[in-house]
């Protein structure tokens, strides 16, 4: 994961600032960057295309967490979540993420345990999430700390119970079909896999059971989003499923 990682910022299990001097990274900024100017380009408003450019990046830093080793898969996760939030709206940002957070902790790719501040941090997006209808979203924030070695807090967990405040559009055809294309490949994306990539601030490398933890949640989270009807604001996370769903079906043929 060292390959994503920048200069290390300690103490939290959370944050990881974009280092560009790796390629992936440059890909991230350029490709989010031109998916909100295509937007523009295809009339959105700025906010609809500000949001497009956002679920782009947080597809590419979503598929970052769940297939450390293959920064490949990000950088294809991002133009399909691009798309599909173009056809169909940006979608919610905050459950992306929310998203990107849970499994993050749930990976450990940074090797840090929790802090209290990131526990805190965890509760706000999840009561942000509830707050706006997204609740699997909401639920795998909440959760991930129960899911964690040496995070074990039940406090973000409450943020799954914020009632519904507000609640923006978040079913679409686009987002359901792309959600939809990734449940039949949850063998695919579960099954164990070794990963080799090095943490971000600890001497060791990402712990594979922890990452394929990490991919049962989110396929979980998705199948969830579907019941619900609540599809577009996990767009990042679909499109990040499906291209590391694609390249573990192509390394196997």
């Amino acid at each position: 994961m060292s390959s994503s990682a920048a200069p290390l910022v300690r103490g939290s299990a959370l944050a990881r600032p974009l280092d560009f001097s790796y390629p992936s990274n440059r890909v991230a900024a350029a490709g989010s960057a031109g998916a909100a100017l295509l937007a523009l380009a295809f009339g959105r408003p700025w906010a609809q295309a500000a949001g497009v450019g956002g679920a782009a990046f947080l597809a590419w830093a979503t598929a970052r967490e769940l297939d450390p080793d293959h920064p490949v898969t990000a950088n294809a996760a991002l133009p399909v979540a691009a798309a599909v939030a173009l056809l169909g709206g940006a979608g919610n940002p905050l459950a992306g993420l929310a998203v990107l957070s849970g499994v993050r902790l749930i990976a450990g790719t940074t090797g840090e345990p929790a802090t209290s501040a990131d526990h805190a941090g965890l509760l706000l997006q999840s009561l942000l999430a509830g707050a706006s209808g997204e609740r699997a979203a909401a639920l795998l924030v909440g959760t991930a700390p129960l899911l964690t070695p040496g995070a074990h807090s039940t406090l973000p967990a409450v943020g799954a119970l914020m009632p519904t405040l507000t609640r923006r559009a978040g079913f679409s055809w686009g987002s359901a079909l792309l959600a939809a294309s990734v449940l039949p490949l949850a063998r695919t994306l579960t099954a164990a896999e070794e990963v080799t990539s090095a943490c971000d601030r600890a001497s060791r490398p990402v712990r594979a059971a922890e990452v394929q933890l990490a991919r049962h949640a989110a396929v979980i989270t998705l199948g969830a989003g579907l019941l619900s009807r609540r599809t577009r604001g996990l767009v990042p996370l679909a499109a990040a499923l499906l291209t590391v769903a694609a390249r573990r079906a192509g390394s196997r043929s």
